[in-house]
């Protein structure tokens, strides 16, 4: 691995430690980045992204990657006091997920950690950190960010506590939060602060979130309305309430002209500001123009690789925000519903950069966003999009205001493929067929729809493809917010036609959930009738974990669906959840007789025949 680092200089990756701080003749840092991760100076990374963006503003900015919390706390102390503030993130996952499986056992192992280390990060990374930093410099700004914070800005059902807990910024203790993607609100946060702004006045920033006292006042923007959430008591004390106030946070998560949300804790209240418009095209380019080594810092160098960074050292970043809206997923939460897309001259570039790389071997891993196809793609008249608060643009069917032509697509992949150095471009994010397979009025969209699904066929697959079918029952895919499954018939019937027209033996991977809010043992019994029938051994599976601020879990905690008050049964012991998981498995032989049994206590001999025999 040495040979990766032998065109840069240390000072070429932000400082780690006393030492690096020194060999750049630096006596104070002005922002001092505390991570759950390694720090891997990679635009896929957060905190090397905010910290690069920092230092672009001229800043003296450094990065404390997974530091010990359980010593003397020396890693907190090393770098002293910064001139302006401290930011806090448990890293690119939320640390419980990134600790425990859907069964709530410890995993062994942590992605983002060289060697897949397990025990180098806290449960609860964000808040822990937080309440440290307080503790030994109560007089410096604390704020903090990330999937972790962000996820938990209000009041949330935290499944491995298996209770309902209130805003992060209770317990954290941070002075202001930075929710969603933070470039725009850390930079004019870190502006203020430059100023001379007390920090504690800041509370004006679209995407941040603070607590302050029920009678206390404070700044806001005057355009802005506010809304009043459910205190967090009221959700304590009544499961509807807290399933209301999720449909409210979800909308205006979801809208371009977003309201204040406002809910009381206690004697406090915790204000979330609305979020920023969608990035222009030039705001998101220049923060990956920003200059990353795409490496691991050198105190790696002789370490264990990175899991994460494995995944994603050879792949490009083509959009943000995702307006599919499944229930079970954060990314509309976290990144918003509206798509922000990178020009593709900055694309190019950074293709060029990746086949400069000494490792480069030919093959891009993954050239997606949150979504693989949703490029380019927004609201054909967006004064519509502003009054609409959808959760997605894609269920209960394609709004008709979406342009969702894959054109741009198309037209970035042919330039990918003609850089000589590129041998293979592969889409490794899941596509969203059901858009590819929607008939528009435009039939010059449909057909370059149709002929980007052979493209990617063709050219953009290593033998697989992978889409998210999710399920085979309506019924749960309606909860789910997935299309019918009668589309993914569709789907495999022209996979394998275009395989026989190109002369191609590939196979389409589907992935699919157990234990999904809504889901019984039916259903997944005739899930394993119908893959069978098509000939799918599943490989790809997993059971539903409930995570903070998704529709899934508030239904999975309440019993109720926030939008319809209707009660949805959900499986939710570990026997409940077994039970349901064997069906992926019916061609293995330890669980026929169990899968025999239940179908027998079911009367469903039709199934047993479908499946077993």
């Amino acid at each position: 691995m040495n040979f990766l680092y032998q065109k840069y200089k240390p000072t070429d990756w932000l400082p780690t430690t006393k030492k690096e701080v020194e060999q750049r003749g630096w006596d104070q840092l002005d922002v001092i980045l505390f991570t759950g991760d390694a720090y891997v100076d990679h635009p896929s990374f957060g905190a090397a992204v905010i910290g690069r963006i920092l230092e672009a503003e001229g800043l003296r900015v450094a990065i404390v990657p997974q530091p010990n919390w359980q010593d003397d706390l020396r890693d907190f102390k090393k770098l002293g006091e910064p001139r302006l503030y401290f930011a806090v993130t448990s890293g690119n996952m939320d640390s419980m997920v990134n600790h425990y499986t859907a069964n709530k056992r410890k995993r062994s192992n942590d992605a983002y950690t060289p060697g897949g280390q397990s025990d180098k990060r806290p449960d609860y990374a964000a808040t822990v950190y937080c309440n440290i930093l307080k503790k030994l410099y109560p007089d410096v700004p604390l704020v903090v960010g990330g999937i972790e914070a962000s996820l938990r800005r209000v009041t949330h059902y935290d499944y491995w506590q298996d209770q309902l807990k209130p805003s992060i910024l209770k317990e954290a203790q941070a002075d202001l939060l930075f929710y969603g993607m933070g470039e725009k609100s850390i930079l004019d946060y870190t502006h203020l602060v430059q100023k001379g702004v007390d920090p504690k006045s800041i509370t004006n920033l679209p995407q941040t979130a603070f607590l302050v006292d029920q009678n206390e006042k404070f700044a806001t923007q005057k355009k802005w309305n506010s809304l009043d959430l459910y205190s967090h008591e009221e959700c304590l004390s009544d499961k509807k309430k807290f399933a209301k106030n999720f449909m409210h946070i979800e909308e205006e998560s979801n809208k371009s002209e977003a309201n204040v949300i406002v809910q009381k804790i206690g004697k406090q209240q915790v204000v979330v500001n609305p979020p920023w418009p969608p990035l222009e095209e030039k705001e998101i380019d220049s923060y990956y123009d920003l200059p990353f080594t795409r490496l691991p810092h050198p105190k790696y160098k002789n370490k264990e690789t990175i899991p994460a960074y494995e995944m994603i050292r050879h792949s490009i970043n083509i959009h943000r925000g995702c307006f599919g809206g499944c229930t079970f997923c954060t990314i509309s939460a976290h990144q918003g519903k509206f798509i922000a897309s990178r020009s593709q001259k900055s694309v190019l570039k950074e293709v060029e950069q990746v086949t400069q790389m000494p490792d480069f071997k030919g093959y891009i891993s993954d050239l997606g966003g949150p979504s693989a196809n949703m490029y380019k793609m927004k609201g054909i008249h967006e004064e519509i999009c502003r009054k609409c608060k959808r959760p997605s643009c894609i269920f209960p069917d394609v709004c008709k205001n979406l342009n969702i032509d894959h054109q741009p697509m198309l037209d970035l992949y042919r330039e990918v493929r003609k850089n000589p150095k590129i041998k293979k471009a592969f889409i490794g994010s899941g596509i969203r067929y059901d858009m590819i397979l929607h008939k528009t009025k435009d039939e010059q969209v449909n057909k370059n729809n149709m002929t980007y699904l052979r493209e990617v066929v063709k050219h953009h697959v290593s033998g697989r493809l992978k889409v998210a079918p999710e399920h085979t029952s309506d019924d749960v895919l309606n909860i789910m917010r997935k299309p019918s499954f009668s589309l993914f018939f569709k789907l495999n019937k022209v996979f394998q036609e275009i395989n026989k027209q190109e002369g191609l033996n590939q196979q389409l991977i589907p992935y699919f959930i157990s234990s999904h809010p809504g889901c019984k043992n039916v259903d997944m019994a005739n899930l394993a009738a119908d893959t069978k029938k098509l000939d799918f051994r599943l490989e790809q599976v997993q059971d539903f974990t409930p995570t903070p601020m998704t529709l899934a879990t508030v239904i999975f905690y309440t019993g109720f669906h926030p939008y319809t008050m209707e009660p949805v049964f959900t499986a939710k012991s570990k026997k409940e959840k077994l039970a349901q998981r064997k069906f992926f498995f019916w061609y293995k032989r330890e669980y026929r007789q169990q899968i025999k049994q239940e179908l027998q206590k079911l009367k469903r001999k039709d199934l047993i025949e479908k499946i077993l025999g």
